[in-house]
């Protein structure tokens, strides 16, 4: 009985069919913020790249990334592509597919092309049919895609625009619609309750990711230049004061300390045999002062060393639970004079930390009330004031910018623990309801206007 024989597999053909379920899912998202995410991760399926990314048109600058849930408009990269985008709009070449590089770049933004892209850029405009800008996408690559490969994303291009543009019109169509069948009354009367409702006073406030910390930790600190040989205690640990944490790796020290005792031993000897011969001997009289320097110095580093082999075996400060990562991070690994191995923290004794993104930054005054609504207990929030806020600010674990802030909880309470976190809300000064709704818009116009 014969074998069934199996047919070659078409590539040709395979793409072709995932280019037509790319488009089939593309016309198929309910909103721009899906169609965005699917086309910067879900097209790598046409085309090999290393980054995908796409701007809109309009100001909006730089909306989506590959890998990333959510871009951060404040991010040096992100201002510096969306830049780019803007030159790049008005070119006579901007309508059409291209393969862009650092040349083609204006000359003050060079420098920064191999820091934040690769060889090659692959420029996709999308457009209406009226010609009007919608964005493009781009794609971060080191070779040029091939003839079958860009024609493909042509395709995927005009599916793309098209469903784009059935987006935005979706949107706006309805409520034009809705507006222009309303009675003039009934118009001048929803206009009257809005003015009504801009202009109740409301409280700001705004939600950042809090976590609870030790308020006053004895840091522990590498007392000399060695490597960590080992942990002695566990994350979170409780751990008496005098407690060894930290074993440093004390070879080395043994074999300094015996070198210099021998030293030591030479010393005293030659010391007492210079003593002898001065009883008779000018010569060797004139040699005390010298030879008991080097006794002293040789003493001197014996002590010194002999002090570095008991400081290598570090002991708890205080009473508490040991905070640091992982034991098998540190085991191995050489430190400094001075670097934070760990911390030694009372669980109970904490306080919290707000980490506020720029974008949502409201004036805070000192004293300011905080919610701090746990993750584990979201129902029951615990109650702080805002002690101090930081004055500029910093990259938190995320990437993205926030500004440090720290405050003290109103009352000690059985939840208080290191390491819980969640979510703070900080409330800031009264303000009317329109400004505190268009905060951001404002504040985006001031930018753009240049208020």
């Amino acid at each position: 009985m014969n074998a069934a024989v199996t047919p070659p597999r078409d590539k040709r053909a395979e793409r072709m069919a995932l280019l037509l379920q790319l488009e089939r899912r593309v016309r198929g998202e309910a909103d721009l913020s899906g169609l965005g995410f699917l086309l910067v991760n879900d097209s790598r399926q046409l085309f090999d790249y290393q980054e995908a990314l796409l701007w809109q048109a309009g100001g909006a600058g730089v909306s989506h990334c590959s890998g990333l849930s959510q871009v951060e408009a404040n991010a040096p990269f992100v201002l510096w592509l969306g830049r780019l985008c803007e030159h790049w709009q008005t070119q006579p070449w901007a309508g059409e597919t291209r393969v862009l590089s650092s040349a083609d770049a204006p000359a003050q933004e060079r420098s920064q092309w191999p820091e934040y892209l690769a060889a090659q850029l692959l420029w996709l405009p999308l457009r209406r049919r009226d010609g009007q800008w919608l964005g493009a996408l781009l794609f971060s690559c080191q070779r040029a895609p091939g003839t079958a490969e860009l024609a493909l994303l042509q395709l995927l291009q005009d599916a793309s625009a098209h469903a784009w543009a059935g987006l935005q019109g979706s949107r706006r169509k309805p409520l034009l619609q809705r507006l222009c069948h309303r009675p003039r009354k009934a118009v001048l009367a929803i206009v009257a309750a809005l003015l009504v409702l801009a202009l109740l006073p409301v409280r700001q406030s705004v939600l950042a990711p809090g976590e609870i910390v030790a308020r006053e930790p004895a840091v522990l600190r590498a007392p000399l230049q060695a490597v960590v040989e080992r942990i002695l205690v566990q994350p979170n640990q409780a751990i008496r004061q005098g407690e060894p944490l930290v074993q440093l790796d004390r070879r080395e020290l043994d074999s300094r300390l015996e070198s210099a005792r021998q030293t030591l031993t030479a010393a005293e000897a030659q010391l007492r045999q210079a003593r002898q011969q001065a009883l008779f001997d000018e010569r060797a009289k004139a040699q005390l002062a010298e030879l008991q320097t080097r006794r002293d110095q040789a003493r001197a580093d014996v002590d010194y060393l002999e002090g570095n082999l008991e400081r290598s075996l570090m002991l708890a400060p205080r009473d508490g639970v040991a905070i640091f990562d992982d034991p098998s991070d540190w085991i191995g690994r050489p430190v400094s004079l001075g670097e934070r191995i760990m911390q030694v923290a009372d669980p109970h004794d904490a306080r919290l930390e707000v980490q506020l993104p720029v974008a949502d930054a409201i004036a805070l005054a000192p004293g300011a009330q905080v919610r701090l609504f746990l993750n584990s207990q979201p129902g029951s929030p615990l109650l702080a004031t805002l002690q101090r806020h930081g004055y500029r600010a910093t990259p938190g674990s995320d990437g993205t910018m926030a500004y440090r802030l720290q405050a003290a909880f109103s009352e000690d309470d059985a939840r208080l623990r290191v390491g819980l976190k969640g979510t703070a809300k900080l409330y800031g000064e009264r303000t009317l309801l329109f400004n505190y709704l268009l905060r951001r818009p404002l504040a985006a116009a001031r930018v753009y206007l240049g208020w």
